[in-house]
C-alpha cells in the first residue's frame, strides 16, 4: 500500500473491488445529493493561516473523547451493512480502530452482531442505536450492549423516516439486496475476492436482528420486520426511557439545529454529534460544518460537541476542530479502506488522516489538539 497517498486512492480501489450496489450504498446520498456535496464543498472553502519558525518538534495528537484518552480526535462512525463491504467488516474495522487508539461505533444494522464483535476484540467499543417500534427488542438490544461492555451508546435521531437514495433503487440495494438481477450477477462474478471473503464470513444477515426475533433466519423475514420498524413517533420523551435502561455515556447523533442542540443538553447527554447523516437523509439541509460554529458557540461549554459530515483528510479534521468540535467521526473514509484492503485498509485510512493532521498542525504552528481554535484559520 506504499503508493496509496490519500483517501481518494482508497475510494478508487474500493470501487474496483466491491460490487457496485454495495459501493454506491456507501458513496452516494439522498435525492439530488445537494447536502452530500455541500458537506465536502463547504469544508474545502475553509482556509488555514500558515505560520513559520515556530518550534513544532514535539507535536501531540492525543486528546480525550467523552473522558477517555484517545490517540487522535477521531472516531469510526456507525455504518450499516459494513460486513457487506468486506467479510466480517465490523470486526476488522473495530480491531483497526483499537490498534490506532480511537473508538469504534457498531451500527444497529451491522452484519456482525454485538456478540460477534465483542468476542473478537479485546477492548470495549461504542454501540449505535436505532429506536424501533418494538420497544421490547430495543430494550433487549441495549441490554446486549451492556452485557458486551460497550462504553458508550450513540443514539441516532435523524432516521425516523428514510430519505430516498436514488442509486440504491437503481442498483436493487434493498433488504434483502436484489443480487440476482442479471447486471448484479455479472458484477459480483467479476469480484471473486469479495465473494470469497463474504462466503467465509460469520454472517451475511443483520447480526443484531437475525436469531433474536422469531422467524428471522433469512433476509426476507428480516426485511419485512425492518420495513415496519422505523418509528416516526420517536420523540424526546423516549430519551428518558432509554436513560432508564442504559447506565453509561449517551451520545446523541444527528443534531443540525440550535434548538435541537438545546434539547440534547436538557436530555442530559454527555455529547452530541453535529451531523446530517452524511447527506443521506434531508437533502437541501445545510452542511454539518456550516452549522457547527453556532452550536458550539451556544452549547460547547455545556456539552461535548462532535462533528460528522464530509471528513476525508486530516485537514478536514483540523477545520472542524478549529470551529469548535472536540472530535470527528469518519464513515465513508474508513469504509473505502475496508472495501479496498480489509482491516489493513482501515488502518491505512486512519494513518493517512493522522499524518495529514500532524503535518497541517505543524504548518499552522501548533503542537497540540488543545491549541487548535479559530486562530489557525485565515481571515
Amino acid at each position: 500500500m506504499k503508493q496509496i497517498t490519500c483517501i481518494e486512492d482508497l475510494r478508487d480501489i474500493h470501487r474496483r473491488r466491491v460490487p457496485k450496489m454495495f459501493f454506491d450504498y456507501v458513496d452516494h446520498g439522498s435525492y439530488a445529493e445537494e447536502t452530500l456535496r455541500a458537506n465536502r464543498d463547504d469544508l474545502k472553502k475553509i482556509k488555514f493561516r500558515q505560520r513559520i519558525l515556530v518550534d513544532i518538534a514535539k507535536r501531540d495528537l492525543s486528546t480525550t473523547i467523552i473522558g477517555e484518552r484517545a490517540a487522535l480526535p477521531l472516531i469510526l462512525a456507525p455504518v450499516g451493512s459494513t460486513g457487506m463491504q468486506h467479510g466480517d467488516g465490523e470486526i476488522h474495522a473495530c480491531r483497526a480502530a483499537h490498534a490506532a487508539g480511537i473508538p469504534y461505533t457498531l451500527s444497529t444494522m451491522s452484519i456482525c452482531s454485538i456478540e460477534d464483535v465483542a468476542a473478537n476484540v479485546d477492548q470495549p467499543f461504542w454501540f449505535q442505536l436505532y429506536v424501533m417500534r418494538d420497544r421490547g427488542f430495543v430494550k433487549a438490544l441495549i441490554e446486549r450492549a451492556i452485557a458486551a461492555k460497550c462504553s458508550a451508546l450513540v443514539l441516532t435521531v435523524d432516521l425516523q423516516v428514510i430519505g430516498q437514495r436514488h442509486q440504491d433503487i437503481k442498483n436493487g440495494m434493498s433488504v434483502p439486496p436484489e443480487i440476482f438481477r442479471l447486471k448484479n450477477i455479472i458484477d459480483i462474478a467479476s469480484k471473486p475476492g469479495w465473494v470469497k471473503g463474504i462466503l467465509g464470513a460469520k454472517s451475511r444477515n443483520f447480526g443484531n436482528i437475525a436469531g433474536h426475533l422469531p422467524g428471522s433466519k433469512d433476509l426476507g423475514s428480516v426485511s419485512a420486520w425492518v420495513a415496519s420498524q422505523f418509528d416516526p413517533s420517536l420523540n424526546w420523551k423516549d430519551i428518558d426511557w432509554i436513560r432508564s435502561i442504559w447506565p453509561g455515556k449517551l451520545i446523541i447523533k444527528g443534531i443540525l439545529d440550535v434548538e435541537d442542540a438545546a434539547l440534547a443538553v436538557k436530555a442530559g447527554a454527555e455529547a452530541l454529534v453535529v451531523s446530517n447523516h452524511g447527506g443521506r437523509q434531508l437533502d437541501g439541509a445545510p452542511s454539518s460544518i456550516e452549522v457547527l460554529p453556532q452550536i458550539v458557540d451556544q452549547f460547547g461549554h455545556r456539552i461535548e460537541v462532535m462533528f460528522d459530515g464530509g471528513i476525508r483528510s486530516g485537514q478536514d479534521v483540523m477545520r472542524a476542530l478549529a470551529l469548535g468540535a472536540k472530535s470527528c467521526m469518519i464513515g465513508r473514509a474508513y469504509i473505502y479502506g475496508l472495501g479496498a484492503f480489509g482491516g489493513p485498509g482501515v488502518a491505512k485510512a486512519i494513518d493517512i488522516i493522522k499524518n495529514e493532521l500532524s503535518t497541517t498542525m505543524a504548518l499552522c504552528g501548533v503542537n497540540s489538539i488543545a491549541e487548535i481554535d479559530h486562530h489557525v484559520l485565515a481571515k
